[in-house]
């Protein structure tokens, strides 16, 4: 089946490319080729692009421009921020959720390993959703940083943030938040949170690839994690991706613009998706059900199907989803987030995502509940 008919149903991994973004892009992969650091014409059109974009995302997330350092992922923007505030005080532990994006678990372990800290996990209940008791066991420490996502990119679920927020900024502990499946989907302001730190990625909102940002609040003490130039206020050199800060800032925008009407609809469409292969497959598990979710995505789990085959049977059938996280692929062992939640193995391990965006459709929908039941029942 051509990828024009095909149903795409995995938008947490990565979203279609925004015309906002691509028009947006453009100019800069022709004939506005400068470099932001030089001092000519061309350069200072480049720098002034550059700033632009970084003062449109700063109004997106209600931060100043200076707040905004552009990075080459989320997943970067999530190790500067962990490594970043580590290597500021080492020795000192590091907190983070279980359920956290690897990008953060390893980089957690990695500083740790390096300062010689020592590692907190925080505990989640069965929605997944962080404990706050552990919160405060570990603020009890003194952390270099505490870390929650926004909302978590398997499950859904959403975090606490403020609440997790106004207890580290009482402890005196920087708070960081990985918000890269948050933004666009949910309210994400940083002038709302005490969050310190918070991480976002371009092509999660419809924007290019290889693009991220880190919300730095102004007077927090980071040490970078790469040097050369002082590009991004010494916090990240290297040359800008002016291209990728513009696309970044305009699928930003179109996406905050849109959320309130995109994401009832969405989520109505995702609720009669979790209704109707309830309805149709017997035993299915909507994982994190009971938790506040991101209306974009659904984890279920098909107790006795193999996964994988699930995955082909439904890729053949033009229906394209995931078992997680795309940074996970591969992976034997089942999901971490669910093991964390306390979902037993037969049914963590047959578990798949479905994630839906703004291109979503109800008829796509319909499709789904037509072919699930019969591939799962086929590979039972």
């Amino acid at each position: 089946m051509s990828p024009d008919t095909a149903i795409y149903l995995d938008h947490a991994a990565s979203a279609p490319l925004r015309a906002e973004a691509r028009d947006a892009i453009l100019p800069f992969l022709e004939g506005r080729f400068g470099n932001p650091s030089s001092i000519h014409r061309f350069g200072r059109e480049a720098r002034a692009a550059l700033e632009d974009a970084r003062a449109r995302l700063a109004r997106v997330i209600g931060a100043t421009p200076a707040e905004v350092v552009f990075t080459r992922a989320g997943t970067e923007a999530d190790n500067l921020a962990i490594l970043g505030r580590a290597r500021e005080a080492p020795g000192l532990p590091v907190a983070v959720s279980a359920v956290e994006h690897k990008a953060v678990l390893a980089s957690a372990r990695a500083a740790t390993d390096d300062f010689d800290g020592e590692l907190y996990l925080l505990d989640v209940d069965e929605h997944g959703v962080v404990c706050m008791e552990t919160v405060d066991a570990a603020l009890s420490g003194s952390p270099a940083v505490l870390s929650v996502m926004w909302a978590n990119n398997e499950v859904g679920a959403l975090q606490p943030v403020a609440e997790i927020g106004a207890r580290c900024r009482a402890a005196g502990v920087a708070f960081h938040s990985d918000a890269v499946q948050a933004l666009g989907k949910v309210p994400v302001r940083v002038d709302e949170v005490a969050a310190d730190l918070v991480a976002f990625s371009a092509h999660k909102v419809g924007g290019p690839k290889g693009v991220g940002a880190l919300y730095v609040r102004r007077g927090t003490r980071l040490h970078p994690r790469l040097f050369g130039g002082g590009q991004e206020r010494g916090m990240r050199p290297g040359t800008e991706d002016v291209a990728g800060a513009a696309g970044f800032a305009a699928a930003a925008e179109a996406a905050e613009a849109e959320r309130e009407t995109a994401m009832a609809r969405i989520g109505a469409l995702r609720d009669r998706l979790e209704a109707g292969l309830r309805e149709a497959v017997p035993g299915v598990v909507v994982n994190a059900a009971g938790a506040p979710r991101l209306p974009t995505i659904s984890n279920l789990s098909v107790p006795g199907a193999d996964p994988e085959a699930l995955l082909m049977g439904l890729d053949l059938e033009g229906i394209a989803v995931s078992s997680g996280s795309a940074c996970t692929s591969g992976a034997v062992d089942p999901s971490h987030v669910l093991t964390a939640m306390g979902v037993p193995a037969e049914l963590a391990g047959p578990s798949i995502r479905f994630s839906l965006g703004w291109t979503t459709t109800e008829a796509e929908i319909a499709r789904v509940l037509e072919v699930f039941p019969r591939v799962a029942g086929r590979v039972r």
